[in-house]
């Protein structure tokens, strides 16, 4: 049997002959010297079969129409919402009326697909970073926008918006439903932005450039330290009377207790704000950051491990075993070797016994881990199989493959077949009529949500991106 390095190549591509790899147009983004290596060594893998030829290329081309459609220029408007008087192009997280604002979490999501230019990566960090609060806010509703918080979403106006429940309400915003503090993942995808500029443009400067009188670099350690987090373990949490949404894809799910999600994402925040320390030539601060990453790597392991092999969303309420965020720990490297393998194997049993996926798109919790028989998730008003509280997701499909393939690669490629599968037969292009990539789905009563959704395709295609380049390595 090949290696799983080996079979994992199968997620992407099969029965590729020499006629196919002379024209080659779906392999092209891995470059024509890997593919003639790939094309001599892996020749019998390739054969095998797993997903038909050209399956990359589609997505590509897909998720370039997608982000397209998300795109909103200077001066534009979405139906009567606008216009973009921002100073520069944004991204909102999907084409047609879906979300017209720009959603900071999304944006960060979907950068390691390659699809934003540099420019717009420059308008859109520094955008975000103009709108950092810098004092204490108290808002009539009874929540704080403390220092540090970064907006959930920018309005078209150029108005932040520091909490979910509406698009546009500058001063209604927040009230108890939403918490007590901005969403608490923003921070961290303000930190991924600016990564993910500096390290694809090379531009380090723009870390010492000034916004409001303050270094971008300093204002991204102000988003870093903003979510409330434990003095010993540096673990992200919320308590019930001050409370934050942990990731904006839970957003609707009341979670509370130390918050498994938003401290992988500060573990991962960590790690970035220590090589941007290093571009920087601050050795005090990589030292800092370095410490923090591995203080958070041995907390996240010893607070939400499951014997099975999953994690667990939070210590407190909706603390159900959580498929997107084990899968996202596997996917950054964040577990153990041996908890690592747990995970695995638990995601891949659960895809193989029909609890974790539907045509190709992935659940929050297993249907075996439903918190009881009317709701996925222990606290919310969403109705079970709708929305965050049960439907099944594009988003983290990624992810998901990524972990299966590292203990049954046959079981990965099939959940990539279905995924890409069901893209085609609902391609949005077709017409009016269809809607794929959508932001969620179930089989009850044939239920969609959202149309044209952008990470429903930009997360799994670096994903898979991803996988093929560590396959081409070994």
């Amino acid at each position: 049997m090949a290696s799983k390095h080996v079979q994992l190549v199968q997620v992407l591509f099969y029965n590729v002959s020499a006629e196919d790899n002379m024209h080659c147009k779906y392999l092209r983004p891995i470059g024509l010297t890997a593919i003639a290596w790939l094309s001599t060594a892996l020749g019998p893998v390739f054969a095998q079969g797993i997903l038909p030829p050209g399956d990359l290329a589609f997505l590509e081309d897909l998720t370039r129409d997608v982000v397209e459609a998300s795109r909103v220029r200077p001066g534009e408007k979405i139906g009567a919402i606008g216009p973009n008087v921002t100073g520069g192009t944004v991204i909102r997280p999907g084409g047609r009326d879906c979300y017209p604002a720009f959603w900071i979490r999304d944006y960060a999501m979907s950068l390691e697909s390659d699809m934003v230019t540099p420019e717009e990566q420059r308008h859109m960090l520094l955008l975000t970073a103009s709108h950092q609060q810098d004092d204490e806010w108290p808002l009539p509703s009874g929540s704080v926008v403390t220092p540090g918080s970064i907006p959930d979403h920018i309005s078209f106006g150029n108005k932040p918006i520091f909490y979910p429940g509406t698009l546009e309400d500058y001063e209604g915003q927040g009230g108890p439903r939403w918490g007590k503090l901005p969403c608490l993942d923003d921070a961290f995808f303000f930190v991924h932005m600016a990564t993910q500029y500096v390290e694809s443009t090379g531009n380090v400067e723009i870390l010492s450039e000034l916004v409001r009188e303050k270094t971008l670099l300093t204002r991204l350690q102000e988003a870093y330290a903003m979510p409330p987090s434990r003095a010993d373990t540096g673990l992200v949490y919320a308590d019930e009377e001050s409370r934050g949404v942990t990731f904006g894809f839970v957003d609707t799910i009341i979670h509370t207790g130390d918050l498994l999600f938003c401290s992988l994402l500060k573990l991962r925040a960590a790690e970035e704000l220590a090589r941007l320390a290093e571009f920087e030539n601050e050795p005090e601060l990589v030292k800092r950051y370095t410490g923090e990453s591995m203080r958070l790597r041995t907390a996240i392991e010893e607070t939400f491990a499951l014997d099975d092999g999953l994690y667990r969303a939070s210590t407190g309420k909706s603390a159900q075993p959580d498929v997107w965020g084990t899968a996202f720990g596997v996917y950054i490297g964040a577990f153990s070797a041996e908890r690592t393998r747990a995970a695995c194997e638990r995601l891949a049993g659960a895809y193989r016994d029909g609890t974790l996926a539907w045509r190709g798109n992935v659940r929050h919790v297993l249907t075996t881990d439903d918190f009881s028989a009317t709701t996925a998730w222990e606290s919310t008003d969403v109705p079970v199989n709708r929305y965050q509280n049960g439907a099944y997701w594009g988003t983290p499909v990624g992810w998901v493959c990524d972990a299966i393939a590292q203990v049954d690669a046959e079981a990965a490629a099939q959940l990539a077949a279905e995924y890409v599968a069901e893209l085609r037969e609902g391609d949005f292009r077709k017409g009016p009529e269809f809607g794929s990539p959508w932001e969620c789905m179930h089989p009850d009563d044939n239920h969609r949500q959202n149309p044209v959704y952008m990470t429903s395709v930009t997360c799994p295609l670096a994903a898979f991106r991803r996988i093929l380049s560590e396959q081409s390595t070994h």
